[in-house]
């Protein structure tokens, strides 16, 4: 599985973000790739998953990826609550 994660500079954020979805993935079987990446160039790649925060998600979800949207990206709940399932979802298929 391939998750972008993106914040509007494409580091920083987003690749702490990234990191925290990786170690929650492992922790509970499942290995994540990934990159963290900004708004402008995540439209242009192909992934299983993106996450990002509540305010650019929107953009993000005009094609077929599914978008996970986070409103605090520091809230490893809120993260776990949101992605978990969907990376769960998408190993199945």
């Amino acid at each position: 599985m391939y998750i972008l994660s993106v914040c509007g500079m494409g580091f920083g954020t987003s690749l702490m973000l990234l990191m925290e979805i990786q170690s929650m993935a492992k922790d509970h079987g499942y290995t994540v790739d990934g990159e963290a990446t900004d708004l402008g160039s995540a439209k242009g790649k192909n992934c299983d998953l993106m996450v990002a925060s509540s305010e650019i998600a929107a953009e993000l979800s005009e094609g077929d990826i599914p978008v996970v949207y986070i409103d605090n990206l520091l809230d490893k709940e809120e993260i776990k609550e949101k992605v978990l399932p969907m990376i769960e979802k998408l190993f199945k298929e």
